[in-house]
């Protein structure tokens, strides 16, 4: 890299923002992928991530949130252990701290639904309360997240979420560097 001239960097940045334009795109590729993920639970990955997007549309969440609820999951495919970090990562750039952070946090708050069975502790979310986003967390699994495993629901189909992830991915990202 430290051979690059400003006309190098200066043709690189073109083709990395019409690399960046297909960011939806290639999320939503991701989204379907999960499809065919991990089994053993009554609904594919992709119907989970539908089912809680569904909820939060009719529940009245905003945009982002419901976007966000579609794409909880994202990780799941590459990154089991640290699904929802990925998850994160992929939205950060295009989102709000709090919306960050809630699907960030997702994987650890929805262990307070199984941990026990495992004879683990189900409280883990506990050393996180008092945090701002903590009760919205906590929401974000109760009402949409652990919920989504029903084959009964009637879900919206993915074509109707697919404009409003354009939209978000379509935001001026900002940079942390």
């Amino acid at each position: 890299m430290k051979d690059g001239d400003k006309e190098d960097y200066k043709l690189l940045a073109e083709f990395e923002d019409k690399y960046i334009e297909g960011t939806a795109e290639r999320v939503i590729r991701v989204l379907k992928s999960l499809d065919n993920s991990l089994g053993g639970y009554k609904v594919s990955r992709l119907e989970h991530s539908l089912q809680t997007a569904s909820r939060a549309k009719r529940e009245g969440a905003n945009e982002e949130m419901i976007v966000a609820a579609l794409l909880h999951d994202i990780g799941d495919e590459i990154a089991p252990l640290n699904h929802s970090e990925l998850a994160a990562a992929v939205l950060k750039p295009f989102v709000s701290e709090k919306t960050r952070w809630i699907v960030e946090m997702h994987g650890l708050f929805q262990t307070y639904y199984y941990n026990h069975h495992y004879g683990k502790d189900r409280n883990l979310r506990d050393k996180y309360f008092g945090h701002p986003f903590y009760e919205d967390t906590i929401n974000f699994c109760q009402k949409w997240d652990q919920t989504s495993f029903d084959p009964n629901y009637e879900t919206i189909p993915l074509k109707e979420f697919e404009p409003m992830v354009g939209r978000i991915f379509k935001r001026t990202p900002y940079q942390d560097f």
